[in-house]
This record gives structure tokens, sequence and C-alpha cells, in this order.
């Protein structure tokens, strides 16, 4: 009778850690889906303007633009102040060169702008992604203090559960000690 309640009560233990490592499986391997999608999201279609914005940001914010930009305008101004008069075509208050960089500011800045606008939303995205998984984690925190509360209750109750039947076990054995010992003294 004895060996058939512990064997009860080891069956009972392993189905609840049996269950509780399938929760616990799942778990991971849905975790590992977010996380895929979140690490590799899907590419977005841009718009021609969208994707010029970007290029055009992505030059104009570069070393190599600052390069070539400084070494043509350096060039314009050497070749405006040593030319011969006849083949200068800006002199040297660099009229038109003002002009051409006052255009090129007034053309790259919407297009900077334009490029920060698309970074700010992705980083909106992000962030919005970033509290879904915060938020998951966190009911996932919760559900697993639950899953252990459950564990140490359903733990008590079968300790509680051993203990009676040891009790009651001890009880009989007593009562046979107790009547064989009257009986012999």
């Amino acid at each position: 009778m004895r060996n058939r309640d512990i064997e009860k009560f080891r069956s009972i233990e392993q189905a609840h850690q049996s269950k509780l490592r399938q929760i616990v499986e799942e778990s991971i391997k849905e975790e590992k889906l977010i996380n895929q999608t979140l690490m590799h999201p899907e590419h977005e279609a841009l718009t021609l303007g969208q994707r010029l914005a970007d290029k055009i940001a992505e030059f104009g914010g570069s070393w190599k633009f600052i390069l070539t930009f400084s070494a043509i305008l350096l060039a314009w101004v050497i070749f405006n102040t040593v030319a011969l008069l006849h083949m200068r075509f800006d002199p040297f208050p660099f009229i038109l060169m003002n002009l051409f960089l006052s255009t090129i500011a007034a053309l790259q800045g919407p297009f900077i702008m334009m490029s920060q606008n698309r970074q700010e939303e992705k980083d909106r995205d992000r962030a919005e992604n970033d509290y879904l998984v915060n938020l998951k984690a966190e009911m996932e925190i919760r559900g697993l203090h639950q899953k252990i509360d459950l564990m140490m209750k359903e733990q008590m109750k079968t300790l509680y559960d051993a203990q009676a039947e040891q009790l009651t076990l001890l009880k009989q054995i007593e009562g046979r000690m107790t009547g064989n010992t009257g009986t012999v003294a």
C-alpha cells in the first residue's frame, strides 16, 4: 500500500514537471518568432522621392561630399583668381559661386529634413516595438509567477497529503506496537 501511494505522488509530480516544461518550451518558441520579426522587419516600399531624399541626405552628410565640395570650391576660387581676365567666369566677389552655394543649401535642407522625418518614423516604430516586447515580457513574468505559485500550492498539497499518509501509517505502527507491547508485558 505504501509503495503504491509513493508511486502515485511521484507520478503526480512528474506530470506537473512535464506540463511546466511544455509551457516553457512553447514560450521559448513564441519568443523566438517575435524576436525574428523585430530583428528582420519587412522592407517598406519607398517612393522615388523618399529614396532620393535618403540618398541625398546620406551623401550630403558624408566626408566624401565635404572633401569633394571643398575641392570644387577651392578650384573655383583659384581658377577665377589666377586665370586671365577673358577666361574668368566669376570674378572676385564670386557672386555666381555664392548663388550656387545658396541654391545647394536651399535644396539640400528639405531633402535632409524629409530623410530625418522618415528616420523619426522608424524610431517611433522601434520604440513601439520595444514597448510591446517589454509589455509581453512583463506579462510572461507575471504568468511565470502565477505558474510558480500554482506549482508551490500543488507541491504543498502533495507534501501535506504525503505527511497525512505518513502520520496515518505512524499511528497504525504505534497502534500495533502498543497492542503488541500490551500483550507482551
